[in-house]
C-alpha cells in the first residue's frame, strides 16, 4: 500500500489562461469599442450641460431634419432600386446587359460631390439657367421662376441618387435566387405583371430590401458634406457646431449619443421585422427566372427608366467634373499631389491594419473558442454603423488626452518635449479608419475562413505546424482572394470618408476628399473637380469587383 502511494503523484489544478491569439482578439475588439464607450462617458459626464438649452432650441430642428431625410432617402432609395432590380431580373429590354451594372455606377461617386455637381449645373449661372435666359430672353432672376437648389428636397434627391444602389444590389439578387415557377404559377392563376410583383417577388425579397434600406438610412445619418452643402442642420452637422464653434464636448457627445440611437433603432428594427419571417429554399434544384422579353415602344420605355438613375447619380456628377477639369493647371495645382499621396498613405495603412486585424480576431476566436473573444467579436461591427463624425468625437479626445500624459512623462524624465504623436500626425486617422471599418475586414475573414476545410489546418498541426505556422502556411494562401477583396473595399471607403476625417486630420494635413469639400465650399469647382475624379476612379474599381462578384 505503502509503494503504491509512493507511485501515485498527485497534480495540481492547471490555471487557465488566455492564449496570445485570444488576448489579441480582446485588445482587437476592445480598441474598436473604446470611441463608443468615450462618446457616452463624455455625453453622461458634461462639464457644462446644454442639454436643455439644445432641447429648447436647436436639437428638434436637428431630428426633425435627420429624420425627415433618413425616412425620404430610404422611401425612395427602396423604389429606385427596388424598381430597377425588379426589371432587370424580369425583363429584357434593349440595353439591359449594360445596364444591370450601370445601375451600380453611382457607388462610385460620394454624395457631397453629387451635390457640388448638381447646384454647379443648376444654379443661376449654372449651363440650365443660362440657357434657358438666352432662349427666353430673360435678363434677371425675378423674369422667371426656377426652384431653389439648396434646399432639404435637393439633399434627397442627391442623398438616393448616391445611396440606391445598396437597395438595389441586395433586391437584385434576392429576385435572381426566386423560382420562376412561382411565377408562372401566379400567371396560370390570373396575376398580372404588377400583381406577380405586389403578390409575389416583393414579399419573398422584403428581407433584402429591408436590409438595404437600413444601411441607405445609416448612411444618410452619416453624411457630412451633402447636407452642410445644402445648409441643412442635422445631428451630424450639429456636433461639429457645437463643438468645434460652441467648443462643448458633452453637448457634442450627447448629440453624437442621438446619432448612436437612431443607428441602433434602425438596426434593431431592421431585426424585428425579420423575426417571424422566415424563406427557404426547395430541396430540389429550382427552376431560375426566365426575363420575358418586351418590344416596342413599352422596351424603350423601361431602357429610360432603367437609364434615368446612372444619369442623375453618375453620369451628370462626372460630366459636370470633367467640364472643369479640362483646364490641365488643375491637375498640377499645389496641394493636390500631397492630398492623393496622403489619401494613398493613410488609407492604405488603414487597409493593411483593418484586414489583418480582422484576421487575427476571426482565426483567433476560432482557434482558441474562449467565450469572452467569441462575444466580442460581433460587437466590433457596431463601428461600421457608428457614423464618422460620432468616432471622430471618441477617438480625438481620449488620444488627445493620452498624449499630453505620455509628453508630461517624457518632460518630466528630462528628455525633450515629444509633442503631440498620435493626434499631430495621422495616426489618429488611421485609427479612425480602422474602427470604423473593420466589420468589412472581420465579416470577410469569417466568411473565408468558414469555407477553409477543417481538415486542412487539422493536418497541418498534426505535422508539427504551430497556430502561426497553420495560419501562414495552409490559411492565408486559401485566402488571398478575399483578403484582396477586403483590402480594395476598406481603402476605397478609406478614400470617400468625409466627417472622421474632417475632425481628426492633422493641421494642414489634407486628403483628396477634404480638398474636395475645402474648394467646393468656397464654390471653386474647378479645382475640386480633380480631386472629385480621382476618388471617383477609386470608387469605380470597387464597383467593378462587385459587379464581377455578382455575376
Amino acid at each position: 500500500m505503502s509503494e503504491l502511494s509512493q507511485q501515485i503523484t498527485i497534480q495540481p489544478p492547471r490555471r487557465a489562461r488566455m492564449s496570445p491569439w485570444s488576448i489579441g482578439a480582446v485588445l482587437i475588439a476592445t480598441m474598436v469599442l473604446i470611441p463608443i464607450v468615450a462618446v457616452i462617458w463624455f455625453a453622461l459626464t458634461p462639464t457644462e450641460n446644454i442639454w436643455p438649452h439644445m432641447l429648447r432650441t436647436t436639437l428638434p430642428r436637428y431630428l426633425t431634419n435627420t429624420a425627415v431625410l433618413m425616412f425620404s432617402v430610404g422611401a425612395l432609395t427602396a423604389m429606385i432600386g427596388t424598381g430597377a432590380a425588379w426589371l432587370v431580373v424580369m425583363y429584357q429590354f434593349p440595353g439591359r446587359r449594360v445596364l444591370q451594372w450601370a445601375l451600380l455606377m453611382p457607388l462610385a461617386v460620394p454624395a457631397y460631390v453629387g451635390a457640388y455637381a448638381l447646384v454647379d449645373f443648376f444654379e443661376y449661372a449654372g449651363p440650365v439657367q443660362t440657357a434657358l435666359r438666352e432662349a427666353m430672353g430673360w435678363t434677371t432672376a425675378r423674369d422667371y421662376w426656377f426652384p431653389a437648389i439648396r434646399t432639404r428636397g435637393a439633399a434627397v434627391l442627391v442623398l438616393s441618387a448616391a445611396l440606391y444602389p445598396y437597395v438595389y444590389l441586395l433586391a437584385r439578387a434576392a429576385f435572381r435566387e426566386q423560382s420562376g415557377a412561382a411565377y408562372e404559377v401566379a400567371q396560370a392563376l390570373g396575376a398580372g405583371a404588377f400583381a406577380r410583383f405586389w403578390r409575389v417577388g416583393l414579399p419573398l425579397a422584403r428581407p433584402a430590401i429591408a436590409a438595404g434600406v437600413a444601411v441607405v438610412m445609416m448612411e444618410t445619418v452619416n453624411d457630412f458634406g451633402t447636407v452642410d452643402y445644402f445648409a441643412v442642420q442635422t445631428l451630424t452637422t450639429g456636433i461639429f457646431s457645437v463643438w468645434l464653434q460652441g467648443g462643448n464636448l458633452g453637448g457634442a457627445a450627447q448629440l453624437a449619443t442621438c446619432v448612436l440611437g437612431l443607428v441602433i433603432i434602425l438596426v434593431t428594427l431592421e431585426k424585428l421585422s425579420r423575426r417571424k419571417s422566415k424563406f427557404f429554399g426547395s430541396a430540389r434544384g429550382q427552376r431560375p427566372v426566365t426575363p420575358t422579353k418586351l418590344r416596342g415602344w413599352c422596351s424603350y420605355m423601361v431602357t429610360l427608366l432603367c437609364l434615368l438613375p446612372v444619369i442623375g447619380g453618375f453620369l451628370l456628377p462626372v460630366g459636370v467634373l470633367l467640364t472643369h477639369a479640362f483646364d490641365a493647371s488643375q491637375w498640377v495645382a499645389p496641394g493636390l499631389r500631397k492630398a492623393m499621396a496622403h489619401t494613398i498613405t493613410v488609407g492604405g495603412i488603414a487597409a493593411i491594419l483593418t484586414v489583418l486585424g480582422g484576421v487575427f480576431m476571426v482565426y483567433g476566436v476560432r482557434l482558441t473558442r474562449k467565450r469572452l473573444p467569441a462575444l466580442l467579436m460581433p460587437v466590433t461591427a457596431i463601428g461600421y454603423a457608428a457614423p464618422g463624425a460620432v468616432l471622430g468625437l471618441g477617438i480625438l479626445v481620449p488620444l488627445a488626452r493620452f498624449d499630453n500624459a505620455l509628453a508630461d512623462t517624457v518632460v518630466k524624465f528630462g528628455f525633450n518635449d515629444p509633442g503631440l504623436i498620435f493626434t499631430g500626425s495621422a495616426a489618429a486617422l488611421v485609427l479612425a479608419y480602422v474602427v470604423r471599418f473593420f466589420a468589412i475586414g472581420q465579416g470577410t475573414a469569417d466568411a473565408a475562413l468558414g469555407r477553409v476545410s477543417p481538415s486542412l489546418p487539422m493536418a497541418a498541426r498534426s505535422l508539427g505546424r504551430t497556430a502561426g505556422g497553420t495560419l501562414r502556411a495552409v490559411h492565408l494562401p486559401l485566402l488571398k482572394a478575399s483578403i484582396g477583396s477586403a483590402l480594395l473595399l476598406v481603402f476605397v471607403d478609406c478614400v470617400k470618408e468625409l466627417p472622421a476625417t474632417l475632425l481628426l486630420r492633422p493641421f494642414s494635413y489634407d486628403t483628396l476628399a477634404t480638398r474636395v469639400y475645402a474648394k467646393a465650399s468656397l464654390e471653386n469647382i474647378s479645382e475640386a473637380a480633380p480631386a472629385a475624379l480621382m476618388i471617383t476612379l477609386v470608387g469605380l474599381a470597387a464597383v467593378i469587383f462587385l459587379a464581377r462578384a455578382n455575376r
